[in-house]
């Protein structure tokens, strides 16, 4: 099982002011040293509770200041774009990442960002599929078409180093949505904390996609859990509340449902014992996730920076963390 860190890049005010974007190139820069595999942003647009609008632009800034750490989106919403640029835009990047770039894929699922551009929650499944469809043709160097009437068939000129492209992954909040990521052969990335209730129900959830996967294909399943590796977690559980109050503030529609049907979700102690979220010190975080990687999940994606913590004490967090959980692994055997 591999650790990564993933931003949502959610804002709070602060004194003094502090630049979000300037964090997550420090949280990259750290993720990095800490040895993690990779780093993910996600894209969310029009409310505080996401900052990152342009995802391509973040990992372009972020890959100028590594080297080794795998870059990744999650998710690039494709109803809010026209397919053809994005895949000019991804391809750049994991260009310019030399093969680093990872490629997360959604639908969308915040009423603001869907009414901003004028989606209808009814028709983005459809707008998703025939996105996904026009990227990856792109990709490969195939003839593809923009909406419209007057649209030629065209070829983009820049494709990406990793052939046929970018590792795929696609965004689940519903279990009914597993049987069909897998099919496609593409990765899958969870988020317990706003549909799960338990590590059980995470187990048959990996159970169910692994089940449906099409032979021969080789697809992983990642999940996000709130992590914290220091001597203060205190401040993380009371970052972890700013950080539900913000998703329930901003309409997160999955999180709310789970909520409505269980108040305490709402809480950022039940967060915690379900096992959502690891607060602690460096090894005994490690170890708590050790035991998580019975579940099967492939990449534990880590939320380091969340609630408003301060950018110094995440960059210690995610150090720590890295070099226990490095320092746990088995040897590997020699080759």
């Amino acid at each position: 099982m591999r650790l990564s860190a993933f931003t949502v890049v959610d804002e709070y005010p602060s004194d003094p002011p502090a630049d979000r974007l300037l964090e997550v190139v420090r949280l990259a820069e750290a993720a990095e040293d800490g040895g993690l595999s990779a780093l993910w942003v996600a894209e969310h647009h029009f409310h505080s509770g996401g900052i990152s609008p342009s995802p391509p632009v973040l990992l372009a800034a972020l890959g100028a200041r590594t080297r080794r750490l795998r870059l990744g989106v999650l998710v690039s919403v494709l109803p809010f774009h026209r397919p053809i640029e994005l895949a000019e835009q991804y391809a750049m990047v994991d260009r310019l990442l030399q093969g680093r770039l990872n490629l997360g894929v959604g639908s969308g699922y915040i009423p603001l960002e869907l009414e901003g551009f004028g989606v209808d929650p009814e028709e983005k499944r459809e707008l998703f599929d025939r996105a996904l469809e026009t990227m990856l043709e792109a990709f490969e160097g195939k003839e593809v078409r923009s909406d419209g009437p007057h649209a030629v068939p065209v070829r983009v000129n820049v494709r990406p180093v990793q052939r046929p492209h970018p590792p795929l992954w696609i965004a689940v909040q519903r279990r009914e949505a597993i049987p069909y990521v897998a099919r496609r052969g593409a990765s899958v990335a969870l988020v317990p904390y706003a549909t799960l209730a338990s590590w059980a129900e995470l187990t048959e959830a990996v159970q169910e996609y692994r089940t449906h996967l099409p032979p021969g294909a080789h697809g992983e399943v990642a999940a996000a859990l709130h992590l914290y590796a220091g001597s203060h977690p205190e401040r993380a559980r009371h970052a972890l509340q700013r950080y539900l109050d913000s998703r329930l503030a901003t309409q997160s529609a999955f999180y709310q449902e789970k909520v409505r049907r269980d108040p305490t979700s709402a809480n950022a102690a039940t967060i915690e014992e379900a096992g959502w979220a690891v607060f602690g010190s460096p090894g005994n975080v490690a170890d708590r996730l050790r035991a998580f990687e019975a579940t099967g999940v492939d990449e534990v994606l880590g939320i380091f920076d969340f609630g408003g913590l301060p950018s110094d004490e995440v960059a210690r967090s995610v150090r720590a963390l890295g070099a226990a959980f490095g320092s746990s692994r088995p040897p590997t055997e020699p080759t």
